[in-house]
């Protein structure tokens, strides 16, 4: 009997520490811990990537960075650990606490706020279609707006296989659409947006999907850039923004008043022309009429 209850104790004990751990904010575990836990999606230059051996880098990396610089204005001395995800394993990452932050090309929708919350918007953008210059009439119709435009006639109904990476929002809505329409159009799934760029230049698919700043990045990086174009029309709306915890309003609080700083100080706009070039007093304009004042 009083072994019975030695283990009931004990259980009682376990339960009793989980929930104190559960309800504990993210702030009160960057004091205990003394450790902020910065997620990175690979594979989404400009956003976030890394090479062997060398720190993370990326625009969404460097907001991180921003973000752990007013943190630690309330935890002194943080360190910071960097920890590579992917979309897959990210936000389920971000619920059960291996990571505070999830930075990276990382669309707001309302699936994914059902396991963890955002911080204010740090990019707009929309997805859009890599192409190569000799891809099928119809898609260079779709995508690419010329004052000479071909007949969109063949459209989705036309035999060919696009690409997109895998658990993504546009590959999502690509079956979808793909779902409601007869259509001999085959999608392919890829599990990096290096090897969907492979399957184009190879000419194993017609066209490769993802959100169009991924795109520009990608298409530099090709074997031959002159060979391929981005689209221009976007047939979707994706705000990125920093993944965080759900139902812990202190710290999202300190996330976007850490951003707010930093979208209003004279680093901002240097910081998007370091990564998107010509585009960023565009960009500028775009997120500072998104931004949380």
């Amino acid at each position: 009997m009083a072994k019975r209850m030695r283990w009931l104790l004990l259980a009682s004990l376990v339960v009793c520490i989980s929930a104190s751990a559960a309800s504990a904010g993210t702030l009160d575990m960057l004091h205990q811990r003394g450790t902020l836990r910065i997620g990175y999606v690979v594979d989404e230059a400009p956003f976030s990537s890394s090479k062997p051996d060398a720190k993370p880098m990326g625009y969404a990396v460097d907001l991180c960075g921003k973000v752990a610089d007013e943190i630690e204005h309330v935890v002194p001395q943080l360190k910071r650990e960097y920890v590579e995800m992917t979309l897959a394993n990210g936000f389920d990452g971000v619920k059960n606490g291996q990571v505070d932050l999830l930075c990276g090309a990382i669309t707001v929708n309302l699936e994914r706020r059902e396991i963890v919350d955002f911080s204010q918007p740090i990019f707009l953008t929309g997805a859009s279609a890599l192409l190569r210059k000799d891809s099928p009439d119809y898609l260079q119709a779709l995508f690419i707006d010329r004052s000479a435009a071909h007949s969109v006639s063949q459209h989705l109904a036309s035999t060919g296989v696009i690409g997109v990476r895998a658990n993504t929002t546009t590959d999502a809505i690509l079956r979808k659409a793909q779902s409601t329409e007869i259509s001999k159009t085959r999608i392919a799934d890829f599990d990096t947006h290096e090897d969907g760029l492979k399957a184009l230049e190879e000419h194993k698919i017609d066209a490769y999907f993802a959100d169009q700043a991924l795109l520009m990045g990608l298409a530099k990086r090709a074997r031959d850039p002159s060979s391929l174009e981005v689209g221009d029309r976007l047939f979707t709306h994706e705000p990125y923004a920093i993944a965080l915890r759900r139902d812990d309003g202190d710290f999202r609080l300190v996330v976007d008043r850490a951003l707010t700083d930093f979208y209003l100080s004279d680093g901002f706009l240097p910081l998007l022309q370091t990564y998107f070039g010509s585009d960023a007093p565009m960009l500028h304009t775009q997120i500072m009429m998104e931004h949380v004042p």
